[in-house]
C-alpha cells in the first residue's frame, strides 16, 4: 500500500512541498521490503542516504563555521560528531515520527524496525537528500537546522558535551581504577558499502554500555557515550 497521502501529513509538519512524491517515497523505502515485494518500482533508499549524508556534513561544517567563530578546527571535528551520530539522527527522525511511513519487510517490522536507531538514523539523512534534490542546498540548511541543531547543539557546545566520550571514559576508568576499559565489536549488518557496527565496552566481562554507529570508531565513541550515562558522569 503506497503511503503518499500520509507523507502529506509530514510535508505539513516540516512545511515543504513536494511535486515529486515519489521521490519523497524513496526516501521511506528500506532495502528489506523488496525481499518480499519483487514488483515494488520504487528503490531502496540507500543512495538518498549517501546523498543526505554528504549534505549534512557540509551543512553542520557551514554551520559551525559561521556560528561558533572562536572555536578552533578540533573543536568543529568534536561538536559535529556529536550532533552528526546515529543516536542523535534517531531522536530527530523519532521526533518527527518517521518510522510510522517506512516500506519494512515483515520480519523488519516484526522485529520492531520502525523503532530502530540505525534504521530510523539512515532515513532522516535519506529526507535529507531527497529534500536536496527536490528544493536546493538552503532549504536543506533550514530543514536540518530547524529539526537536528535547535534545542540541541548549543547545549552540546554549552555543555561541553562534544568532548569525545571514550576520552573521559578512559581518564575516569584510568582515575579510579588504574585501568582502561576495552571495546568488542557485538555484531555488523547492512551491505559492505554500508555497514552499521554495534560496538560495547566493558569493564573485564561486564558491559558497560552499548552503541552503534557506521564506523567501528563511531561505535566505540557511542558505546562510551552511553556508558557514561550509565555511570552518571
Amino acid at each position: 500500500m503506497r503511503i503518499t497521502k500520509k507523507l502529506e501529513d509530514l510535508l505539513l509538519k516540516i512545511g515543504i512541498s513536494f511535486n515529486d512524491m515519489e521521490l519523497l517515497e524513496t526516501a521511506f523505502v528500506h532495502r528489506s521490503y523488496h525481499n518480499e515485494n519483487r514488483d515494488f518500482t520504487l528503490p531502496s533508499n540507500e543512495k538518498l542516504e549517501f546523498l543526505g549524508d554528504s549534505v549534512l556534513s557540509l551543512v553542520t561544517s557551514i554551520h559551525l563555521y559561521k556560528t561558533y567563530t572562536d572555536y578552533k578546527e578540533g573543536d568543529y571535528t568534536d561538536i559535529k560528531a556529536a550532533i552528526v551520530n546515529t543516536t542523535s539522527l534517531y531522536e530527530a527522525a523519532k521526533g518527527l515520527g518517521l518510522g510510522e511511513y517506512l516500506y519494512l519487510s515483515k520480519g523488519e517490522q516484526d522485529n520492531n524496525g520502525r523503532e530502530n536507531i540505525s534504521i530510523l538514523a539512515d532515513c532522516f539523512e535519506a529526507l535529507i537528500g531527497a529534500i536536496y534534490l527536490e528544493h536546493d542546498f538552503e532549504t536543506a540548511y533550514t530543514f536540518i537546522n530547524t529539526f537536528l541543531f535547535k534545542d540541541v547543539l548549543d547545549n552540546i557546545v554549552t555543555q561541553r558535551l562534544y568532548l569525545p566520550a571514550k576520552n573521559i571514559l578512559q581518564e575516569h576508568y584510568q582515575e579510579k581504577y588504574k585501568k582502561l576499559p576495552t571495546y568488542k565489536v557485538l555484531s555488523e549488518t547492512g551491505p559492505e558499502h554500508s555497514k552499521v557496527y554495534s560496538v560495547g565496552v566493558f569493564d573485564n566481562d561486564t558491559q558497560l554500555g552499548q552503541g552503534g554507529g557506521k564506523s567501528k570508531k563511531q561505535g566505540e565513541e557511542e558505546a562510551a557515550r552511553s556508558a557514561l550515562q550509565k555511570l552518571g558522569i
